[in-house]
This record gives C-alpha cells, sequence and structure tokens, in this order.
C-alpha cells in the first residue's frame, strides 16, 4: 500500500524556545501527499470549529477557478458530500469560497452556502492591507508552492507576505491573534526567500528532518514509495539523467548542489571583498581547482569592495546593487555546486550576497 504524507508530528512540535510555533513548514518530494494533507486539514478544521482559513497565492491570476483548484482531490478522497464555489470580490483582488452539504440541490441558489475562506494574492498586499476587517475571520493560513521551481517571485515576496499575515492577525478585540501559517512546498532552493528570510538556508542539510527556529519548525521529509512510483513512470525514465528526475523523486534541492565547506589546495585569484553584517569576507578564484572560495583572510588592498547590506555600507565600499553581474555570477557558480567556505559564517554570507 502507498504511504502518504501526515503532517500531525510536524503541528505538534514547539520551536527552538519551547514556544508554540506561527509558522510550519513543509518540504517533501512530489507526490508524497502534503498538499492533500494539509487542504484537508484547513477544511476539516472550518467543518468541524467553523475556522476560516485563507489560501496565500503569488500573483491574483493563479486563483482562476480557485475552488475546483482547491477542491478537486481532496473532495474525491475525504468531501464526496460536498460542493465548493467561489465568489470574485473587489474586481478580483481576492476570492471567497463557500462550502455546502446540499449536493443533490437541483441548483446552486436552493444550496445552503458557508464562508468557509479566501484566496489572497501576495502581489494584492497593499489592497489586502487596506481591506485588513474583511479577512478578521481568518483562523490560519495555507500557502503551498512556496518555494518556485522557476525563481519566479513576487518582488519583495517575504514582506508582501509578512503584510498579509499582520493584516489577517488583526482585530476580534485583539491587537495580535495567533495565526498560524503553513508553507508547504517541494525543495527546490535553498536560496529562496522564506529560507534566507528565516536563516534556515546555513542551517539545513540533506540529513535534516526537523529544524525548530525561533517562531517556526521545518519538516524535510522524504516519501519512498511516492519516490519509487515516480522512478519507475515510463516518462520519468525517458528523462532520467535529468536534474529535474532527482528533485521530484529523491526530494534532492533542484537548483542546488551540495555545497562543501573546506579548503582549497591551489593558488587563488582574488575576485572581490563582501562587508556582511560588520564582517568582511574575502572571495577567491581557485582555477586548478575548479572552485570558487569564500574566508575571512580578506585583501583590503584589492579595490572591489562590496557592502552586502544597507547597514554595512561605509567608505570605499559600493552597494551590491551596483555589481549585478558579480552577484549573477556568485549565484551560478552556487547553483553549479563550485562554491566552497572556510565555516558557517562564510556560507551564511555568500547566501546573503546571492539571494533573490
Amino acid at each position: 500500500m502507498p504511504e502518504y504524507y501526515d503532517g500531525t508530528k510536524l503541528l505538534s512540535l514547539k520551536d527552538i524556545n519551547g514556544n508554540q510555533p506561527e509558522i510550519y513548514i513543509c518540504t517533501a518530494n512530489n507526490s508524497a501527499g502534503k498538499t492533500t494533507w494539509f487542504n484537508r486539514y484547513v477544511l476539516k478544521k472550518f467543518l468541524e470549529k467553523g475556522e476560516k482559513f485563507a489560501l496565500i497565492y503569488r500573483f491574483d491570476y493563479e486563483m482562476s477557478d480557485i475552488a475546483n483548484a482547491f477542491f478537486k482531490d481532496i473532495h474525491g478522497l475525504f468531501f464526496k458530500d460536498y460542493v465548493m464555489k467561489s465568489d470574485k470580490k473587489c474586481n478580483g483582488i481576492y476570492h471567497e469560497l463557500f462550502i455546502s452539504s446540499d449536493i443533490y440541490a437541483d441548483s446552486d441558489k436552493e444550496r445552503i452556502w458557508k464562508s468557509c475562506g479566501y484566496a489572497l494574492a501576495l502581489n494584492k498586499a497593499d489592497y489586502i492591507k487596506k481591506r485588513a476587517h474583511l479577512f478578521n475571520d481568518v483562523t490560519r493560513i495555507l500557502m503551498d508552492e512556496f518555494q518556485s521551481e522557476t525563481d519566479h517571485y513576487c518582488s519583495r515576496e517575504v514582506t508582501k507576505f509578512m503584510c498579509i499575515h499582520k493584516a489577517i492577525a488583526r482585530g476580534n478585540n485583539e491587537q495580535v491573534r495567533y495565526v498560524p501559517a503553513y508553507l508547504v512546498g517541494n525543495p527546490v532552493s535553498l536560496l529562496n526567500p522564506y529560507y534566507v528570510s528565516l536563516g534556515i538556508s546555513d542551517r539545513l542539510d540533506n540529513k535534516t528532518k526537523f529544524l525548530r527556529g525561533e517562531g517556526y519548525v521545518l519538516e524535510q521529509g522524504y516519501n519512498k514509495s511516492a519516490s519509487e512510483a515516480l522512478a519507475n513512470s515510463a516518462f520519468m525514465k525517458a528523462f532520467k539523467e535529468d536534474n529535474y528526475v532527482a528533485y521530484s523523486t529523491m526530494g534532492i534541492y533542484l537548483n542546488d548542489n551540495q555545497a562543501f565547506i573546506e579548503q582549497p589546495k591551489s593558488q587563488g585569484r582574488y575576485l572581490c571583498t563582501l562587508r556582511y553584517e560588520g564582517t568582511d569576507y574575502a572571495v577567491r578564484e581557485y582555477p586548478k581547482d575548479g572552485i570558487i572560495y569564500c574566508n575571512k583572510r580578506v585583501d583590503y588592498s584589492f579595490p572591489t569592495k562590496i557592502s552586502v547590506t544597507t547597514d554595512d555600507h561605509q567608505l570605499n565600499y559600493v552597494m551590491i546593487r551596483q555589481y549585478d553581474f558579480i552577484v549573477f555570477k556568485m549565484r551560478e557558480f552556487f547553483e553549479l555546486g563550485v562554491f566552497r567556505f572556510a565555516d558557517l559564517q562564510c556560507k551564511q554570507a555568500i547566501l546573503a550576497t546571492i539571494s533573490y
């Protein structure tokens, strides 16, 4: 029998300080059943307790036919006695979801519809913020595919996500309500904006199953039966040499090869100095070893000095946006797996520099 994902353990975990997390992150290989589990979970909570949910998407066009997109799979498996519809609100700024148990009614008009949740787009964060009072009955937030396989994120995506959460979490006579957010997806890149912002990128490796941070917990899963079923399909066998197959079946990060902490053996060529969180880092190229290396042995006489953040900016350093071509090449090197680091702090500085 196939085994499918169960999020019960993830939702039972406390954060690194022993407190109740407000962000739950779930990643696993394709076809593990994580989307089905969380879609069922949020709808089940509404049917049992009347607790509404919000579905988060990046762009408003993704909300087209949202009721069918969200409900189709779980309808046949768990909710055969229900029907769902959605109504476009505020010229499509958001959609409201309705559910009815009158499945045998002759028409939609005869059914008794209950509002169960909303679909919101990150690129409409400003509008949603202005209409925060409309969503103060939301109890939990779900974002599927929080990592983009094509690196197609909203500009300032994490800021927009925080803006929407803040808008939802106020109201009902409380300054701030507890509204858990579930981020579900496949392991695409350690450089995704959520991992970078939460400080996960430099803490995660392929042996990690559960990771606790301040305010969040993360599960990195692997479903063997789903992996074998995908790998044994004729379609996947035809593309067995492609990176996407390893990503889909094994849960290997699609856009990242393993980046190691090790010392180069040959002579290097200085590329630039990076200043990140008050510390200077040296980036060198080692052509004989075929690697790019970062450590703290800085050559202050070298003219190319880059400030990674605004707070790091000072005399003789140039802001990173003026060196986009260098960042692009470093990002390319990282994704090719040729970066090496002296320690985890150096690795974190590079991840911050090349993050999207």
